[in-house]
């Protein structure tokens, strides 16, 4: 790969490299003028820095001189170089768009879910006056006392949750998979998967660091029953209720309360999430089943499924640790949960709503399959326009 005027940055000195220097290892990291930005060159492609990373894919034997000089990227070998800057701000709406879609359709399964979760604690702090039956029981009991649109309580929440949610994770991964950097060919199946799970890992745990605190609020909204609408009243009155009473109770603390376990849980869900379904997708939505919807969608749903019954106790111990935000006995910490929990109520209390949760992960392959079928589309409309840029000049 021959290189000219190039320099390596160090720091913020900039150092002058010979014309014939050539890179041996994939992180070193040559920096040069680009279109008015900087980029970086190794043996695994090239980096542009402006406002953010920007990853442009090339194929090795790429010449830089030309590149540089000409300052436009041209070629066939060059026709898949995106901006990782760019496939960012497209992640982040279609994630977006399609969780949007997908989780307001399966609200109300959620909301069973959460109640059949945490009935143990809500028995304990004086919430709920019985247990539930099952699935059946919880959607029978919340529309005959709560009524149909309860099924929604908190969707408001959800919603403002899990927009950014999905569309961070979407995003993050492609930027973590752009960091990691491993291909099946040349780095061999173990490093390529391990590459799949570790940035779907990274991805889950950076978005609950930033968005924790909705997810607090939508559990203790989604919780928050009531058996009897003429004489019950419900803890909550809304969003901004469950924020001023648990910072009055208890501080920033309470609004992350089981954040510790949740990084567990989350990596591991997470990792699996993205990780299996990366890894098998160019393995079955091939030949017939390639661009098929129902494919795309029924992959996604066992694969969400699977990972949610693995990660469900994580899950399960850091909702019944939320729950004592504002009562004056809290879980020390998620062993204390997890030994309370199971000496009381059995190990299988940590699994209570894990059928739920599986009918909830037709919401989660929904989000795969539509951000699947978006991309496709996108990705149609982006080499239309190409097209005709091209005719045009």
């Amino acid at each position: 790969m021959s290189l000219h005027f190039i320099f390596f940055c160090i720091e913020t000195f900039w150092i002058p490299v010979a014309s014939n220097h050539s890179l041996s290892k994939p992180l070193c990291w040559v920096q040069c003028r680009l279109n008015g930005g900087y980029c970086a060159a190794s043996e695994i492609g090239i980096y542009h820095f402006r406002f953010s990373f920007v990853h442009l894919k090339i194929k090795e034997g790429i010449n830089l001189v030309r590149l540089v000089r000409g300052g436009k990227i041209r070629g066939k070998r060059l026709k898949m170089v995106k901006s990782t800057y760019e496939r960012f701000s497209k992640d982040f709406a279609m994630g977006g768009v399609a969780a949007i879609i997908s989780k307001s359709a399966a609200a109300p399964i959620e909301r069973v879910k959460l109640l059949l979760q945490n009935q143990g604690e809500m028995i304990k702090r004086g919430q709920l006056k019985k247990p539930y039956l099952g699935v059946s029981d919880g959607f029978k009991r919340v529309f005959v006392e709560e009524g149909l649109i309860a099924f929604w309580r908190g969707h408001q929440a959800n919603v403002i949750r899990y927009f950014p949610t999905q569309a961070f994770n979407f995003a993050f991964k492609g930027y973590f998979k752009s960091i990691f950097g491993y291909s099946k060919e040349r780095d061999g199946y173990t490093k390529w998967f391990t590459g799949n799970v570790a940035s779907g890992s990274a991805a889950g745990a950076t978005t609950s660091l930033l968005l924790y605190h909705l997810d607090y609020a939508r559990t203790r909204l989604g919780t928050d029953a009531i058996e009897c609408r003429n004489t019950s009243q419900r803890q909550f009155k809304g969003l901004i209720d469950v924020y001023r009473k648990t910072l009055s109770s208890d501080g920033i603390a309470g609004l992350y309360r089981g954040f510790g376990i949740s990084i567990w849980g989350i990596a591991m869900y997470r990792g699996m999430y993205f990780g299996i379904y990366d890894t098998m997708k160019p393995i079955v939505l091939v030949g017939p089943f390639e661009g098929n919807f129902l494919a795309s969608f029924f992959l996604g749903w066992s694969i969400t499924a699977f990972s949610g019954v693995c990660a469900y106790p994580f899950d399960t111990l850091r909702r019944r640790m939320m729950l004592t935000s504002g009562h004056p006995n809290k879980y020390r910490n998620a062993i204390h949960a997890f030994r309370d929990i199971v000496g009381q109520e059995g190990f299988l209390a940590l699994f209570r709503g894990v059928t739920a949760n599986m009918l909830l992960g037709m919401a989660g392959a929904g989000v795969l399959a539509g951000f699947d079928q978006l991309n496709s589309i996108s990705s149609r409309h982006s080499h239309y326009n190409e097209t005709n840029q091209r005719v045009l000049k």
